[in-house]
């Protein structure tokens, strides 16, 4: 059987490991939308997420082959988050790039993550949408890492702290402050739909 979309990932990623090119781009072209939403999100700025992307791409086509198994849209995606903040440091060392560009820039919306459930709820939200995308860029960028795997992306906290190389509490701490900083942004009146049964799941 060939490589094509109709195929599962977990049988494309097994050709690709293979060397079969087709089939890692039937990968890439199933998730890269997803990829450059999370990378849009960490870095606010559609040229910046454009660079993140094709560099967690590329990445993720030189380590295809050590790919041990599970999921493959989350193994992309931790990818592409260690890459926005790999391109946010080479960013600080170039003239700044305006939070605004993505808002004002003509080109397509971002993605909304499809199995995210509570972010979809919330983005759906015409009048409330706008306000949070631009409210996540005005917090620091750990939180906002954090904030955007976690309530976007519902990675888990163990997921978060591996990928951050820090300490569960330490993720937790990002995002219970990331949600107050948010919160107040947001003028008080915004809540993060289903967060407090997450945390309660977590064990926050």
């Amino acid at each position: 059987m060939e490589a094509g979309l109709d195929q599962p990932d977990e049988r494309l990623v097994l050709l690709a490991k293979d060397g079969n090119l087709d089939a890692f781009n039937s990968l890439i072209d199933r998730h890269q939308g997803a990829v450059y939403s999370l990378c849009a999100r960490i870095l606010g700025s559609r040229e910046a997420a454009e660079d993140a992307t094709q560099e967690a791409l590329l990445s993720a086509y030189r380590s295809i082959s050590r790919f041990a198994g599970g999921n493959f849209r989350s193994w992309l995606l931790r990818i592409a988050a260690n890459e926005s903040k790999d391109e946010l440091r080479r960013r600080r060392r170039r003239p700044a790039t305006s939070l605004d560009a993505m808002f004002d820039s003509d080109g397509p919306p971002m993605e909304i993550p499809d199995h995210a459930a509570t972010a979809d709820e919330l983005l759906e939200r015409a009048e409330v949408g706008a306000s949070l995308e631009r409210a996540l860029l005005e917090i620091p960028f750990e939180q906002r890492q954090a904030i955007v795997l976690v309530d976007l992306y519902d990675f888990q906290y163990d997921e978060v702290a591996t990928l951050s190389g820090t300490s569960i509490g330490t993720i937790k701490s990002r995002i219970h402050r990331g949600r107050e900083r948010l919160r107040g942004i947001l003028t008080g009146r915004v809540e993060l739909p289903g967060a407090a049964g997450r945390q309660s799941s977590r064990g926050v």
